[in-house]
């Protein structure tokens, strides 16, 4: 049996644009990526049930995001995009009950919801600038939206690594956005990506800039988080750059994943408690440098990480019952690639 995943990435270097590659789970190997969009800057990438694409992008002088579909003869052809002057988005996220695309914008401070029309293209429903007070780290300058995904009862969740906090949104039908509550992490936190437990009543929170896990508790009712426990993802003796970055959970809830960018390791921990305490069992190198995303597939057996700057994918193979990982094929070409998403 074969999966597919699509590779977002920059094109500073050597990288054309969006990558296919081809996971063999029978063989436990991933084969050649096969670039499939030509486009600048698509660094984060995410896919509708509709099979439409849609990306990060570049056009000129703008930024914002794009939407793709796939043609009969299985290319894959821009529909439009949705730019503004300045940089474009780092983040997005499909919302398939309302037909919404939500993007964060890292170097703007923006939060953005895109509506998706019939054919897949998008239009722009609504933004919203953060600005509060900022964190004391020297990359907390200004407002850094760097997350916006749904919450299990369809608010929008928010992260923002300038302003330390993470934003609530009520959404309408139509696409705009109402802030309904903000959790305040601990100065310099930087928080960066969210994700949820299965059970919908905790969300472990990446921090990129002190390198931790905080668990949250989540009150659907007013749409706040409470935190219950917060970890690092580094160890004790490590004293050098290391920046957090992806966070994933199995689906069955019991281990959660992060990527440290510095240290080049991914931290697996056993949660347990019904979700709201988690205990680091594994670090293992990703052989290579600067591990900004990974994911696991559709059985939870196999783990892909890209790491940006060596231009590769390293493949794990994954324990159900335990969680542990054990790498199984490195030194897959894959340029800048900084976004691993499969189909």
């Amino acid at each position: 049996m074969s999966e597919k995943i699509i590779l977002g990435s920059y094109t500073r270097r050597v990288s054309k644009g969006i990558h296919e590659i081809v996971l063999d789970t029978e063989k436990g190997e991933l084969l050649k990526a096969e670039l499939i969009v030509e486009a600048k800057g698509p660094t984060y990438v995410t896919q509708s049930n509709a099979g439409n694409l849609y990306s990060v992008i570049e056009v000129g002088e703008e930024g914002g995001a794009g939407s793709f579909k796939t043609t009969a003869d299985n290319t894959v052809e821009l529909l439009n995009t949705v730019t503004e002057k300045g940089a474009p988005h780092c983040y997005v996220a499909v919302d398939e009950e309302r037909q919404l695309m939500y993007g964060a914008n890292y170097h703007r401070g923006m939060v953005y919801s895109h509506r998706i029309l019939e054919d897949g293209s998008l239009e722009l429903a609504d933004k919203i600038t953060h600005d509060e007070a900022t964190g004391p780290h020297e990359n907390q300058n200004n407002a850094h939206v760097h997350y916006t995904d749904l919450t299990p009862d369809k608010r929008l969740a928010v992260c923002d690594l300038g302003t330390d906090r993470v934003y609530t949104y009520d959404v309408a039908a139509d696409g705009k956005l109402t802030e309904k509550a903000q959790y305040v992490a601990e100065p310099g936190t930087g928080p960066r990506h969210l994700v949820f437990h299965p059970n919908d009543q905790f969300a472990y929170l990446f921090g990129e800039l002190d390198n931790t896990v905080t668990v949250l508790a989540y009150e659907a009712a007013d749409g706040t988080f409470t935190q219950k426990q917060k970890v690092s993802t580094l160890p004790e003796d490590f004293t050098e750059f290391s920046g957090g970055a992806a966070i994933r959970i199995s689906k069955d809830g019991r281990f959660l994943y992060a990527s440290n960018r510095g240290h080049n390791s991914l931290a697996v921990y056993a949660v347990t408690e019904n979700g709201s305490k988690i205990e680091l069992i594994q670090l293992i190198s990703t052989e290579g440098d600067f591990p900004r995303d990974f994911d696991l597939n559709a059985t939870d057996e196999y783990l892909v990480a890209a790491n940006q700057n060596t231009d590769n994918l390293t493949l794990y193979s994954r324990d159900k019952e335990t969680g542990l990982l054990t790498m199984i094929q490195k030194d897959v070409y894959a340029p800048e690639c900084v976004c691993v998403y499969f189909k």
